[in-house]
């Protein structure tokens, strides 16, 4: 028996200088900043059916190798980076379908201002913006702009919780309807519909009204990686998609049933809010040739230790170029990406630091699916059936055209002849197509 049909989104590392390095990159490093590589890969992912593309972001540069810059400048590792919400207006402005999902970080945007900037991504595109919501994990990036460090982690989901609020009071000042344009009695907009909001919480103010005016969707679809127990918390409570990085099927049945059975708790409906497990196929024209493509990202990782570790270091606010590489992990804790550090500890086991970090930085999703694309495909139906749904968000390690094409003219393909996966949209807006199944 085939599972019901499942979502697919895109998890776009960054609009920078992808796969630096890499074969099959083209000129990457000298035509980045015209973004037609990432507008290409809208493009393609929309014929594909994919609900959206998610603009992954950090806004600082990476000082977590020896307390330098060096080792994340030379190798452009996340460095450049281009702001996501003028990478996502040129998105939404080459499809017509697919949404399109900016970071935008809560100690970093007032909420007016994301408020702002995301509702008018959904008029420019007819309902089709979202935006991911971060509370941030590096000392550094807070530095930019004007703090010496980020809140504890707890506390940035606390603050986050007020933020959410201002941003959907700001989305909900215009009423249905606020915008009649009667040219018999030269109208425009009814005063009756437009409110303001008189938000003055612990954290954040905002008097409001929106004055960008409404949002085709009403409220642009929020997405959230909710892994922390905080994370899950607020994700449960206000995320209409959330990115999902447990590792093994297990895992990731534990994170579908508790983030669902806190969405009840709060009174929502956990089918309104769709759950999409992060994964990076593998994939060959034979099952020979996808072993061989997985066993080099295991050579690759074992030959660039230091730039995985700086990698983690990067995510999790951890130095590692003073811990031996040759002893256990031990235990680690961190004010920054709390559940990555976690995953990585599973993962590590009793097994070295050098060890621990190829196996994590080889592997890197929920589950390995390796293989021809119609025996992924077949993986893909299996951990559905498993995990119950409801769906899955691809992110690869060295995007280009040709690492898009496969999964979107073999992957995609093998998945629509099993049904699994859309041939066409059901509708024109992001959030009705999230719920179409």
């Amino acid at each position: 028996m085939a599972a019901d049909p499942f979502h697919l989104a895109w998890f776009l590392q960054g609009s920078s200088i992808q796969a630096w390095g890499e074969p099959w990159t083209g000129n990457i490093s000298e035509d980045w900043m015209s973004a037609g590589m990432f507008l290409d890969l809208a493009r393609s992912i929309e014929r594909a059916g994919f609900d959206y593309i998610l603009i992954e972001d950090s806004i600082y540069i990476g000082q977590n190798w020896e307390n330098r810059r060096d080792l994340f400048l030379r190798n452009g590792m996340s460095v450049p980076r281009q702001e996501p919400s003028v990478v996502a207006s040129l998105m939404l402005a080459a499809t017509s379908r697919l949404g399109v999902v900016p970071t935008l970080s809560t100690f970093a945007y007032h909420p007016y201002l994301t408020a702002r900037m995301v509702g008018t991504l959904d008029q420019i595109s007819g309902g089709r913006a979202g935006w991911n919501m971060v509370t941030g994990s590096s000392d550094y990036a807070a530095q930019n702009f004007g703090m010496d460090h980020l809140p504890e982690h707890d506390h940035r989901y606390e603050m986050a919780a007020e933020y959410i609020d201002v941003v959907t009071r700001l989305w909900d000042s215009w009423e249905p309807g606020a915008i009649v344009a009667d040219r018999k009695t030269g109208v425009l907009i009814d005063p009756e519909k437009v409110h303001t909001i008189d938000f003055k919480g612990e954290y954040y103010a905002s008097r409001g009204p929106l004055n960008s005016g409404p949002c085709p969707q009403g409220r642009p679809v929020i997405a959230q990686a909710g892994g922390s127990a905080k994370g899950r918390a607020i994700a449960a409570r206000h995320a209409d998609t959330i990115v999902a990085h447990p590792k093994g099927i297990e895992a990731m049945k534990e994170y579908r049933n508790d983030v669902r059975a806190q969405m009840r708790a709060a009174g929502r409906n956990p089918d309104g809010c769709k759950i999409l497990f992060m994964i990076s196929p593998v994939l060959g024209g034979s099952e020979a040739e996808a072993r061989e493509r997985a066993a080099r990202r295991v050579t690759e990782a074992t030959q660039n230790v230091d730039k995985k570790l700086a990698q983690l270091g990067w995510i999790t606010n951890i130095d590692f170029s003073g811990h031996d590489l040759d002893a256990p992990v031990g235990s680690l804790s961190t004010n920054g990406h709390q559940s990555s550090l976690a995953g990585f500890l599973r993962k590590a086991g009793k097994n070295t630091l050098r060890e621990a970090i190829v196996a994590y930085s080889s592997s890197g999703a929920s589950v390995d699916l390796v293989g021809t694309p119609d025996g992924v495909a077949a993986q893909m139906d299996e951990i559905m059936q498993e995990v119950g749904g409801d769906g899955f968000l691809i992110t690869l390690p060295d995007v280009s055209r040709r690492s898009v094409a496969e999964i979107t003219d073999g992957l995609i393909p093998a998945l629509q002849q099993r049904g699994l996966t859309r041939r066409a949209y059901e509708h024109r807006q992001f959030r009705d197509n999230l719920l179409a199944f």
